[in-house]
């Protein structure tokens, strides 16, 4: 993120703070080159900056409720937001999925998946 210093990045930091403070377990790591968040060793958001947006994802998008239908991707597990500068995003909707995500790693670390 901080290799980005235009508008993608500060993008990117913005949601990845976001995601940083959903609670005082969670974690931070660069996986792949990416920040990615936790909730011990469980692995639940991300945030990668591209050439033209910024991917909020989450590990197992697949299985968390998008009411709002952001969620793109169509892999076994992970969904992404994406974001542009050019397009506002309904950060109520994002904030909501971010914490849907974190809420869900959390009971799945409790029960041990």
């Amino acid at each position: 993120m901080h290799k980005n210093p235009g508008e993608l990045g500060v993008i990117a930091q913005r949601w990845f703070e976001f995601v940083r403070a959903c609670g005082d377990d969670v974690q931070e790591l660069l996986h792949d080159g990416h920040p990615t968040a936790c909730v011990g060793d469980a692995a639940f958001g991300y945030v990668n900056v591209f050439k033209a947006h910024v991917n909020v994802g989450f590990f197992r998008g697949a299985e968390i409720a998008d009411p709002d239908g952001m969620l793109e991707g169509n892999g076994k597990f992970m969904r992404h937001v994406k974001l542009r500068p050019e397009h506002d995003v309904e950060a109520a909707a994002l904030r909501k999925l971010i914490e849907t995500a974190y809420t869900d790693m959390k009971k799945r670390v409790k029960v041990g998946w």
